[in-house]
């Protein structure tokens, strides 16, 4: 179980888009968690966090098998406490970089809250290879006899399911002591990489941030210069990229040879709660649609822009009939409220604070992390959000995406550290359901038919760039990670392998520039978190089934999502869809998630007359 919250992945740019005011962009106020890096409070809570460690192995380590029940939820919440303190101090550490990643005493100050974490938390490796020893019999004794202790049941049996794969006790410190110059590392040296690169475009120097907003750019020829600039600098980075890519997937090989893990993606599986039949049955189900989603939209997008073949730099153009819109942030903010106030009033007071209580960072500064992320902090203090705002419409989808996870964390922070993380798989279904609802409203409130085709269109964009992108990231990571276990991968060796889900997922229509070969490099999810982008296809064909459901008028559905949203991590993806008759196992499940999306493209067609 980790003892940490690391903070997520999130890129760089300017503070407007185009010349045109944003209006005054939020930061974070990050004193809720600890007023700064030398406060008193976070001295104390580091020196506590060292004597309860080593006082929490003294008093468990060697004997969890004999507790009684009582016994038993006193050391439960005793770990949940510890889980707690550590996930603060980190949280603080990773927002604090992820704001300014190119400054080395934020660096330094992340660093060393990270090795001083782990210094404490080594003491603790025992207790989930211990408690994994315990007899069935016992283990289900002991916690069926107390009310207070089965509920976090869902806890100890997702880490139970390790217990085939964990190893020798002194491994696993080990494995635990030498993770920061490990995976993390890796992790590091490719975020500040990231960070510092410049891109020359037109005489220009951008960082990574404002050159993949060109890709959006309505100017074909600046679209095209900025693929370029990517390519040549990515070209320049090429070798180190492969060597952290080479290392992390050996690194990843090597460690589940040891733990007998029979794929790579097992690991990702067991941590998400999910089946592997269930998301190969995903991952079927949207590649047997290529043709009638991604193929179709993007011939139709071609003729659109009156062009025979697409490049890669025609992937996100803006369309022709398409308004240049940017959206001041006020603007942006009283459309998410009013979309989610639709659904319930509930929804828009729970999104509230994060506009009025530094909770979001929206502003794209030199340093910050790229992207976007929610992260929950930890259960008694609240979720931050952080975009790269510029004022496009796909940046209200992102504001509308990261607050529903955002209201998910609140939600979910009800159970508790332990079981308020919610699953992967599930993370991503608020979040979705938000631009959903978002989408819907905007869709209502457009005033003709030329509007109208524009957001069908942009919807229709954005659930390919979720559902079929990211089962093409799926599908090359699942070959990096085989093709790593023969040897050793040149740069080029990569790149086809890129290419191959690339031409499969796009389809025939997309001729591909010389250097996109190189476009693995940048993507963080392959770095931070291996098979991590299945969980966006998942969330997005779940919710689509969802909205369906709601969309039907289902009596209740209001209470029945709230509910599913604060179970968080204290039940199975079966249990949580099956007051909406919805099965994730059932392989027609995603078909009727697909449908959503083939339906879209068919109402753009018939617009074509």
């Amino acid at each position: 179980m980790p003892l940490s919250r690391s903070a997520p992945i999130a890129r760089d740019a300017v503070t407007d888009a185009g010349g045109v005011p944003l209006g005054r962009l939020p930061e974070w106020d990050l004193s809720d968690l600890y007023s700064a890096p030398d406060a008193p409070e976070l001295r104390r809570d580091l020196e506590w966090l060292e004597g309860e460690c080593a006082g929490f192995a003294q008093s468990y380590q060697g004997h969890l098998a004999t507790l009684d029940s009582a016994a038993m939820l006193a050391c439960v919440r005793r770990y949940e406490t510890i889980d707690r303190v550590a996930g603060r101090i980190m949280s603080y550490a990773g927002l604090r970089y992820y704001q300014h990643t190119t400054d080395p005493q934020r660096a330094k100050f992340m660093s060393d809250m990270q090795d001083r974490i782990t210094a404490c938390t080594t003491a603790l490796v025992f207790f989930s290879l211990e408690f994994n020893r315990i007899p069935e019999a016992r283990y289900r004794s002991i916690f069926g006899a107390d009310a207070d202790l089965v509920r976090y049941s869902p806890v100890f049996d997702r880490m139970r399911a390790m217990a085939p794969y964990q190893l020798s006790d002194e491994l696993e410190r080990f494995v635990h002591d030498q993770s920061v110059v490990g995976a993390s590392a890796w992790n590091k040296l490719f975020d500040e990489t990231i960070a510092g690169m410049e891109f020359e475009v037109e005489g220009e120097t951008l960082g990574i941030e404002a050159t993949l907003n060109l890709m959006t750019d309505p100017v074909r020829a600046r679209r095209e210069a900025g693929a370029h600039a990517l390519a040549h600098a990515f070209g320049e980075k090429l070798p180190l990229f492969a060597r952290v890519h080479n290392t992390l997937a050996k690194e990843k090989e090597i460690s589940d040879r040891w733990r007998k893990l029979p794929s790579p993606q097992m690991g990702r599986h067991l941590s998400n709660h999910v089946e592997p039949e269930v998301v190969e049955a995903l991952r079927n189900a949207v590649v047997a649609a290529y043709p009638r989603l991604s193929h179709r939209y993007y011939a139709l997008k071609a003729r659109w822009l009156g062009l025979e073949r697409l490049q890669i730099w025609d992937r996100n153009a803006p369309l022709p009939m398409q308004e240049t819109r940017i959206f001041p942030w006020e603007e942006a903010r009283a459309l998410v409220s009013r979309a989610y106030d639709g659904f319930h009033p509930d929804l828009a007071a729970l999104a509230e604070p994060f506009f009025t209580q530094g909770w979001i960072d929206a502003a794209v500064k030199d340093g910050k992390a790229p992207g976007a992320f929610a992260h929950p902090t930890v259960s008694d203090v609240h979720p931050y959000v952080m975009l790269n705002y510029l004022g496009k419409p796909r940046d209200v989808m992102t504001l509308a995406h990261e607050l529903g996870h955002g209201v998910h964390q609140r939600l979910a922070a009800e159970q508790g550290e332990l079981l308020s993380a919610t699953p992967l798989t599930l993370a991503e279904t608020a979040s979705v359901f938000g631009e959903m609802l978002t989408f819907r409203k905007m869709l209502a409130e457009a005033k003709d038919p030329a509007t109208r085709k524009v957001l069908l269109a942009g919807k229709v964009e954005d659930m390919i760039n979720t559902v079929v992108r990211q089962i093409a990231f799926y599908d090359f990571e699942c070959k990096l990670h085989a093709a790593r276990r023969a040897g050793e991968l040149t740069p080029d060796d990569i790149g086809a392998l890129w290419m191959s889900v690339q031409a499969e997922s796009l389809g025939p229509v997309f001729d591909f520039m010389e250097g996109y070969d190189r476009f693995w490099a940048y993507i963080p999810h392959f770095v931070h978190s291996p098979f991590y982008v299945y969980a966006y296809a998942f969330g997005d064909g779940l919710v689509n089934a969802l909205y369906a459901v709601y969309a039907e008028g289902t009596p209740g559905f209001e209470d029945k999502y709230f509910a599913m949203l604060r179970a968080g991590g204290s039940k199975h993806h079966k249990e949580l869809l099956a007051p909406f008759g919805l099965d994730a196992s059932d392989p027609a499940f995603w078909d009727k998630g697909l449908a959503m999306i083939e339906g879209f493209i068919d109402e753009l067609e018939a617009m074509e007359g």
